[in-house]
């Protein structure tokens, strides 16, 4: 049984500490928030007690979630791991990547586990396209979202974006060698939408496209490889394969069209589930603290290159 805990249960902690709750093989020891409110009302949800300070949590728990806001993953992370807590941290994993940097040597100099929570690697849909996916040419990636007030603190590629950012660098394995970016604030004083365009060493392009002022939930990506393309609906945990059945395609019958059967699960289950198999049994991670790296410095990078265009005024609007 391993004794956890959930450091902040806003938006996203309070739906880690529900599910912690739930496994069987998980104790859910407490969950601290600084609304001391909000955690009450959350440890009363999961039967668990709450604290105001993770620092009196932190001494009853083996593994720890971090889910504050991003401004606060560093410090929290940091004293967590010197204690020797396993960590889960939200993406993106930090504000810099030096911090990064330290919080993934502090876990290899004690020998203990730090995952990011970048979930899509986790959706049924991803994880049943994977094996299908060999050298692709060009991918398409459109993320669209309403506006959430909670995370006006940052802009939309390193709170939207960065979910395919770590995916298209998990699919395509390659280095970026090249990127252009164009993007406006709309609402906040942070970058509202983004389109980009990635080049990788292998010859792959990358078209990225984030949004946080749409009426609709969007969230497709689309891979086209030699033989094949492939749709994935993030949304609706589905996916689609169109493939070649000859070299020459005379007709529509010379392609099949691959739709496999998939198991509809929570991807935030998933991802805890294996982040708990980790801590049981020293097991490597699939979203390491150097991919939570990678995806963070390549974000950085869009938003250093981002050719932003802002309303009249220079600021939000009013």
């Amino acid at each position: 049984m391993t004794r956890a805990g959930v450091i902040g249960v806003g938006h996203l902690g309070q739906h880690h500490a529900r599910i912690l709750s739930s496994l069987r093989d998980c104790e859910l020891v407490g969950v601290a928030d600084v609304d001391r409110k909000r955690g009450d009302g959350v440890a009363r949800a999961c039967k668990t007690r709450s604290f105001a300070d993770f620092r009196e949590l932190a001494p009853e728990i083996r593994a720890a979630v971090i889910a504050v806001p991003t401004p606060g993953h560093y410090a929290i992370a940091k004293e967590c791991l010197e204690r020797g807590i396993h960590c889960l941290v939200e993406k993106p994993l930090c504000e810099k990547v030096e911090d990064a940097e330290r919080l993934i040597q502090i876990a290899k100099e004690k020998g203990i586990i730090l995952q990011v929570g970048h979930v899509e690697r986790f959706n049924p849909a991803v994880l049943a396209a994977r094996q299908y996916i060999q050298d692709p040419k060009f991918i398409e990636v459109n993320r669209l979202g309403s506006y959430d007030p909670r995370v006006s603190h940052i802009g939309v590629v390193l709170d939207l974006m960065i979910h395919d950012l770590d995916i298209v660098l998990y699919l395509v394995g390659s280095e970026v060698k090249s990127l252009e970016a164009f993007g406006a604030k709309v609402l906040t004083d942070h970058e509202d939408i983004v389109k980009c365009r990635l080049r990788f060493a292998n010859g792959c392009i990358v078209d990225l496209s984030a949004s946080r002022i749409s009426l609709e939930q969007y969230r497709k990506i689309r891979i086209f490889q030699p033989d094949a393309y492939l749709s994935i609906d993030y949304a609706r945990k589905d996916f689609k394969m169109y493939r070649k059945k000859k070299p020459v395609v005379k007709s529509f019958s010379d392609i099949e069209i691959l739709k496999p059967a998939m198991r509809k699960e929570e991807p935030l289950k998933l991802e805890l589930e294996h982040f708990l198999e980790c801590v049981r049994g020293g097991k490597k991670p699939h979203v390491t603290g150097e991919h939570g790296r990678d995806a963070l410095e390549l974000g950085l990078e869009i938003l250093e290159q981002l050719h932003l265009h802002e309303p009249a005024g220079g600021g939000p609007p009013s």
